[in-house]
């Protein structure tokens, strides 16, 4: 077959859309990848004084943070200018529109964070006052909790941006994505891995989302072969607890599951902004009903109070 892949024109984003490509050649399909820029693009790449800077930062509030790196994208799949989407399956809103699926989800990555430092010293050494720069609130809120006598700082830009700023002294260290450092080469850039207990990851860390339109048969057929049945459980079951929270990328809920034998542990976190309460539930279910597990976990947080740190955030 022909096939046509849309992706954002980031290092990163183009080494996942070579990935799927590669393999999909291999099986003797046709296939040209279409570079797409998106929401989250356009606000990586402006200055916080330059005018478009604001009103990006307006669709972002608008937008709950949900979709920033996907929604052009996914514009151009229900378009048919492309037919299939790769994604950071982190990236992906746990709602699709009508008329789009996940046609596979291939093998995982490393999912946990890592830490990154200027200097080469760990998390614990770091002196009073340190900067750590990660765009996510998520890690803050985690970090806070581990370290909260350190400044958390907000750092924009894709990965190789992130350590220039780091180099040049724009802060001490980095907490960044396993998955992401590994796929560009730069594992030996790593100073630390947090553990899931330290750190628990964003819903679907370190797995690709291959995005295909549901009455594309030829597509589905094509991609199928890349899904991995035990990654695509595990994302089911924690992206079922997102969707039950109700939140997005931004807000600090983390989830990570494990297939073991047929069943999946699922572990999930919600924290306040401050890190001074961080909820934290898991559970073990049949790999045949991840959603039910997702459910089930969530609703173990919720019952723990994690319902008055989300409608305080304003996301319920």
């Amino acid at each position: 077959m022909r096939l046509s892949i849309g992706s954002r024109g980031s290092k990163l984003a183009l080494w996942q859309a070579h990935w799927v490509r590669d393999r999909l050649v291999a099986a003797g399909h046709e296939i040209a990848i279409r570079i797409i820029k998106t929401t989250g693009d356009k606000l990586q790449n402006v200055a916080p004084d330059e005018p478009l800077a604001a009103s990006v930062a307006q669709t972002v509030a608008a937008a709950g943070g949900k979709g920033l790196f996907i929604k052009e994208i996914e514009e151009a799949l229900l378009a048919r200018e492309v037919d299939v989407a790769v994604h950071s399956l982190k990236d992906l809103p746990v709602e699709q529109p009508a008329g789009l699926t996940l046609g596979a989800v291939p093998l995982r990555e490393d999912a946990r964070d890592v830490f990154i430092a200027r200097d080469g010293q760990p998390l614990e050494n770091l002196p009073h006052g340190a900067r750590v720069a990660t765009s996510s609130l998520r890690r803050q809120t985690q970090l806070r909790s581990l370290r909260p006598d350190l400044a958390y700082v907000t750092i924009r830009g894709n990965l190789d941006t992130r350590l220039r700023k780091l180099a040049r002294g724009d802060c001490e260290a980095l907490v960044l994505a396993a998955a992401g450092v590994h796929r560009l080469g730069l594992g030996e850039r790593i100073t630390a891995y947090f553990s899931f207990d330290q750190m628990c990851p964003a819903v679907g860390q370190g797995a690709l989302g291959v995005e295909i339109r549901a009455d594309d048969r030829g597509a589905r057929e094509a991609v199928t072969p890349l899904n991995h049945p035990a990654t695509h459980q595990e994302v089911r079951a924690e992206r079922a607890l997102l969707r039950r929270l109700g939140g997005g990328c931004q807000v600090p809920i983390a989830a990570h599951a494990l297939w073991e034998d047929g069943q999946l542990r699922l572990r999930g976190l919600v924290a306040n902004l401050d890190g001074t309460r961080v909820i934290r539930a898991q559970a073990v279910g049949s790999a045949s009903d991840p959603e039910a597990l997702g459910a089930a976990v969530a609703e173990d947080l919720l019952r723990q109070g994690a319902g008055e740190i989300l409608k305080a955030l304003g996301r319920m």
